[in-house]
């Protein structure tokens, strides 16, 4: 090659460096992806270059045993990640970098869009995902109204929704049966809702991610990532980010709180179950009974857990994540919310003529809760813990692109 060709490549690459370039670099397109998996994918191929971050998270050990990102690679690493910041504010390359690397907002909108890909059915998660917040509060009220009308039509007119006398137990308003009727349907639903998006997910990520069926040490690896929230920590143990560079771990007790407040609440109504058909010993419960001590327990915690991710989601730094998933978000947290506080007022307020307006906000909100679930944040946690289960069994297989491999 001649001297003057040099000089003109040469050229070039300082045009194009420059932005002043006329040349038109053609772009290969990958089929089957968004744009929104095609900035994933170009952010995994300079990050796998760097891999300053390889000991933040589980992404990046997970990106380093791969040469390139197609959808399913993409949707997996995005469910892997857990938006903790760490990676934004360490990055060389962030944003005002030329190259504009921004791992928390390219996997944030992916994940919303695996919320709808792989929800059932799809229009469903759809609607949710565009008008999360509205549609959280809409149903509370929607659902609350139906049930004060049924109680002022069964008790024979609006004496029924305040001071009735009740005998402090709610099922003599709403019969046990009436409400198993009521809830069963939608409990099921929910399962078969969230049993049918994750299995169509673990069925496209499981080629991507070695093949290999988990192990038992991969699965109780991965729970214990799942119960600690591992990889909120930051890679270091400090903390990850919220609004500014300082490490906190305030999200991750936030949602400590807020996890195992559900978990004792849902032990809460197990319980109480098995107590009804188990047992023969029927509600209302009072302490030190199990039931009123799990939900109780439960309760507090999930109104602390739930009010303070409000709080810091609201004071998020705008580069960590996806703001059109924000309405989504919060109204997640707002029925988490709702469903402890109004079940906490619910308890408190038993001997009170509250009762049953008392009782049919909080049977709203509960309702409302089960027909969002599969369509937005706690879907996320299973996709998430369906990731871990498969990172984990993945790392656990040779590298196929370590030294040797071809």
């Amino acid at each position: 090659m001649s001297m003057q060709s040099f000089e003109k490549l040469g050229q070039e690459a300082r045009a194009l460096a420059s932005g002043t370039s006329s040349k038109v670099i053609p772009i290969v397109p990958v089929s089957n992806m968004t744009q929104a998996e095609g900035e994933v994918a170009r952010v995994m191929q300079i990050c796998n270059a760097c891999r300053y971050c390889e000991g933040f998270c589980a992404v990046f050990p997970a990106m380093t045993r791969r040469l390139e990102f197609l959808k399913a690679d993409v949707n997996y690493l995005a469910n892997l990640c857990h938006n903790c910041g760490a990676c934004l504010h360490a990055c060389q390359y962030a944003p005002p970098h030329e190259f504009g690397i921004n791992i928390p907002k390219a996997m944030a909108e992916v994940r919303g869009q695996t919320y709808v890909d792989y929800a059932w059915p799809p229009a469903l998660g759809k609607l949710y995902q565009r008008n999360g917040l509205t549609l959280s509060l809409a149903l509370v009220a929607a659902l609350s109204l139906f049930l004060v009308l049924g109680a002022v039509l069964q008790g024979g007119g609006l004496g029924a929704l305040w001071g009735a006398d009740l005998g402090a137990n709610f099922y003599s308003l709403f019969p046990h049966n009436l409400l198993v009727s009521m809830f069963a349907p939608v409990f099921l639903f929910v399962v078969f809702a969230l049993f049918m998006g994750v299995r169509r997910f673990w069925k496209d990520i499981k080629p991507a991610t070695s093949g290999a069926d988990v192990s038992g040490a991969a699965a109780t690896e991965a729970t214990g990532d799942v119960l600690r929230l591992k990889y909120l920590d930051g890679g270091h143990g400090d903390g990850c980010h919220n609004e500014d560079d300082a490490y906190t771990l305030k999200r991750r007790r936030a949602h400590h709180l807020t996890f195992y407040g559900f978990l004792l609440c849902f032990a809460a109504t197990s319980v109480a179950t098995l107590y009804h058909y188990v047992f023969g010993l029927e509600a209302p419960y009072d302490l030190p009974s199990l039931p009123k001590i799990l939900g109780g327990v439960g309760g507090v915690m999930l109104s602390l857990g739930t009010a303070r991710l409000w709080i810091l989601n609201r004071s998020r730094h705008p580069l960590h994540g996806d703001a059109k998933q924000k309405p989504m978000d919060l109204g997640f947290i707002a029925l988490l919310f709702l469903v402890a506080t109004s079940g906490l007022a619910l308890w408190l307020g038993r001997g009170t003529p509250a009762l049953a307006l008392l009782l049919c906000l909080h049977l709203g909100a509960v309702m409302a809760l089960f027909v969002t679930l599969p369509y937005g944040k706690f879907a996320h946690g299973i996709f998430r813990t369906a990731a871990l289960l498969r990172h984990n069994t993945e790392k656990r297989q040779p590298n196929p692109i370590g030294l040797g491999a071809d």
